[in-house]
C-alpha cells in the first residue's frame, strides 16, 4: 500500500491552476511552493493518495473555484475545501477564532475514513495550530514548515520602530507565536529551506528542537522557468547550452507581456530592473523606487518594472495595500519617473515565466529588496530563466546566491548601498553573462523538485519510523522520467559571490546533513483503528474520498 499524505494550507487563494499570485498579501510564494510540492509528491511512485486541505470560500468577489468542496489536482491527488468561519474571504490574521472549528471538522472527516494519513504536513502558523490539534487527537505524525515566523517578524518590526499594540491589531502576532510554539512542540519533523532559518530564526522558539529540523531547499519548475530557445540536457539533465530566444518569436503570453508593459515605458528595450512580489510593506518596494529615482545612472539607462500582484479596484484592497500603492504612486510622481516605471494592474500566472525571460532578453536583473526573506522562490525562478539577481542579504537569498553565484547581496536598509549595488549589477555585460550561466547551471544541479521530494520523503520516513529503502524513495512511476538521487550535502566547498557594492566574501556551503534519530520516548504514532473516536469534535459534513 502506498503512502497517504495530507497537507494543510489554510489562508490565501489556493487552487490547482492559474494561481492569483499577489492578489493579496496571503497569496504568494508559499502558495506556489505547496502546489508544486503536492504535484511533485503526487507524481512519485510511493505516493498513493495526497490531499491538500484549504478553506472553502464562497465570495461573489472571487472565482467560484474556491467554493468547490473537491478539486482534482493530479492522479491520486486532490484539494479538499472545508468551511472555516464565515463564507467570505478573510485575511489570515482574522482566521484565528475559527481554527478550532476546522480542527474539529478535520478530526471528524479523518475519523470516518478507512485509514489515516501517514503524516500531516502543516504550512504556516495557522495550519500548524490545526495540524497540532488533529495530530494530538488522532495520533497522526505532524510535519511542520513555518514559511515565515512570527518572532522574526516581531523582531524586525520592533527594530524599525513599530508599535507593539498596533502589531497586535494588524497581525495578531501573539496568537501567531503561540500557534508556532504549539506546532513545534507537536512536530516530529520541521522542514526548513535554509541553514540560517533552522539555526537562527527557529532558534528563538522555546519548543524548537534542532535535532528535529531538516534543511531541504525547494525546487523550481524548469518546464515553466527557463531561458527559452533550444536546450540540451545531457547526463543528469543539466542545461549545458542555452540560447536566449529572439524577442520576435513571441508566444501569445509573451505578446501579452509586451502589451502589459508597453503603455508605461517610453523605451521598452532598455535593460530593466524587475521585481515580482505582493504589495506588502515587508517587501520594501518603496526603497527600491527611491533608489532607482535617486540614481541619474539608472534613470538614464534603465527601466523599473514593478509586478505587485493584481488590483481591480483600489477600493476593494485591504487598507495596508491601498496605503502602499498610494505611496508607490507618490514616489513615482516625486521623482517624475513616468515613462521609466511600469506597474501593470493585473497579470496571470502564465505571464510570470515570460516576464523573467522578457527581462533576461534585455540584459536586466531581478531585484528582491525584502526586509526579511525566509527563502525566496522568485530568486530560483529568475536564475532558472537566465536572469541575474540583486537580493536582500538575509535568510534564503544568502544561501541561494552563494550556491548560484549569479548576482549581488545587499543590505537593503542602506538606501545608498542599494542604489550602488543596482548600478554595479547593470554595469558590466561580461559579468552579467557569467552570472546568467552560473545561475542556470546551479539551478540544474541543486534545486530540482526530484531532489527535493527524494530528500523530503527520506527525512519524513526516518522521523516517523516508517521503513523504506533509498531505492524505493527514488523510484519513478512506471513509464515516468528517470529521477536523479538528491545531491550529497556531505561535501563542503568554498564559493565566492559579489556582496554589497562589490565586496568579495567567502561563503561556506554544503552543510553536512544531520543524522535523524527518533528521540527517546517518541515511538511510532498509532495508525487508524488504534485509537478510539475523537473527543470533543463537532458534527461536520463528510467529503467523499
Amino acid at each position: 500500500m502506498g503512502l497517504y499524505l495530507l497537507h494543510l494550507h489554510l489562508h490565501g487563494l489556493f487552487r490547482g491552476c492559474d494561481l492569483e499570485l499577489g492578489r493579496d498579501a496571503d497569496t504568494g510564494g508559499q502558495t506556489t511552493y505547496v502546489l508544486e510540492l503536492a504535484q511533485a509528491l503526487a507524481a512519485h511512485s510511493e505516493v498513493e493518495q495526497l490531499e491538500v486541505v484549504t478553506r472553502l470560500i464562497d465570495d461573489r468577489r472571487l472565482s467560484a473555484d474556491y467554493a468547490r468542496p473537491i478539486e482534482a489536482l493530479a492522479p491520486g491527488a486532490s484539494i479538499l475545501r472545508f468551511p472555516c468561519g464565515p463564507k467570505r474571504y478573510l485575511r489570515k490574521e482574522l482566521l484565528w477564532p475559527h481554527l478550532d472549528q476546522l480542527a474539529d471538522t478535520l478530526v471528524a472527516h479523518l475519523g470516518s475514513g478507512a485509514r489515516h494519513p501517514d503524516w500531516i504536513h502543516a504550512h504556516y502558523a495557522d495550519a500548524g495550530y490545526v495540524g497540532a490539534l488533529v495530530s494530538r487527537r488522532l495520533g497522526i505524525p505532524l510535519v511542520y514548515t513555518g514559511h515565515s515566523l512570527g518572532r522574526e517578524k516581531l523582531r524586525r518590526l520592533l527594530a524599525n520602530g513599530a508599535d507593539h499594540a498596533q502589531m497586535e491589531k494588524l497581525y495578531a502576532i501573539s496568537r501567531r507565536i503561540e500557534a508556532e510554539e504549539l506546532a513545534l512542540a507537536q512536530s516530529l519533523l520541521v522542514v526548513t529551506s535554509t541553514r540560517q532559518e533552522a539555526d537562527h530564526q527557529y532558534g528563538r522558539y522555546g519548543h524548537y528542537q534542532p535535532g528535529r529540523a531538516e534543511v531541504i531547499p525547494p525546487g523550481v519548475d524548469r518546464d515553466r522557468f527557463h531561458p527559452g530557445g533550444p536546450r540540451r540536457r545531457p547526463g543528469l539533465g543539466l542545461p549545458r547550452a542555452v540560447a536566449v530566444p529572439d524577442a520576435g518569436r513571441a508566444t501569445d503570453a509573451e505578446a501579452e507581456v509586451e502589451e502589459l508593459l508597453r503603455p508605461f515605458l517610453r523605451e521598452p528595450e532598455r535593460p530593466p530592473l524587475l521585481t515580482i512580489c505582493r504589495a506588502d510593506r515587508r517587501k520594501n518596494i518603496l526603497a527600491l523606487i527611491e533608489a532607482f529615482g535617486s540614481s541619474p545612472v539608472l534613470r538614464e539607462r534603465h527601466n523599473l518594472v514593478l509586478v505587485l500582484g493584481c488590483r481591480q479596484d483600489p477600493r476593494h484592497l485591504e487598507k495596508q495595500q491601498r496605503d502602499l500603492f498610494q505611496q508607490v504612486f507618490e514616489l513615482i510622481d516625486r521623482f517624475d519617473l513616468y515613462g521609466l516605471v511600469a506597474y501593470p494592474k493585473r497579470h496571470g500566472s502564465v505571464h510570470i515565466p515570460h516576464l523573467y525571460r522578457w527581462a533576461a532578453q534585455r540584459r536586466g536583473v531581478f531585484v528582491n529588496p525584502a526586509l526579511t526573506e525566509p527563502f525566496g522562490l522568485t530568486l530560483l525562478e529568475s536564475a532558472a530563466s537566465g536572469l541575474p539577481v540583486v537580493a536582500t542579504d538575509d535568510g534564503g537569498p544568502r544561501e541561494i546566491v552563494a550556491r548560484c553565484r549569479n548576482g549581488l547581496l545587499v543590505d537593503v536598509s542602506d538606501l545608498q548601498g542599494l542604489r550602488k549595488a543596482l548600478e554595479l549589477a547593470m554595469a558590466d555585460p561580461v559579468r552579467w553573462h557569467r552570472w546568467r550561466d552560473q545561475g542556470l547551471e546551479a539551478v540544474g544541479l541543486e534545486f530540482s523538485w526530484e531532489a527535493h521530494v527524494g530528500a523530503y520523503l527520506a527525512a519524513v520516513l526516518r522521523r516517523c519510523g516508517l521503513a523504506t529503502s533509498a531505492a524505493v524513495i527514488l523510484a519513478p512511476r512506471p513509464g515516468g522520467a528517470r529521477r536523479s538521487p538528491p545531491p550529497q550535502d556531505s561535501r563542503a566547498s568554498e564559493r565566492w559571490l559579489l556582496a554589497p557594492v562589490g565586496r568579495m566574501v567567502g561563503v561556506q556551503i554544503g552543510h553536512p546533513v544531520a543524522e535523524v534519530v527518533v528521540p527517546e520516548g517518541l515511538t511510532r504514532q498509532p495508525r487508524a483503528g488504534q485509537l478510539g473516536g475523537a473527543q470533543g469534535t463537532q458534527q461536520a459534513a463528510k467529503l467523499p474520498r
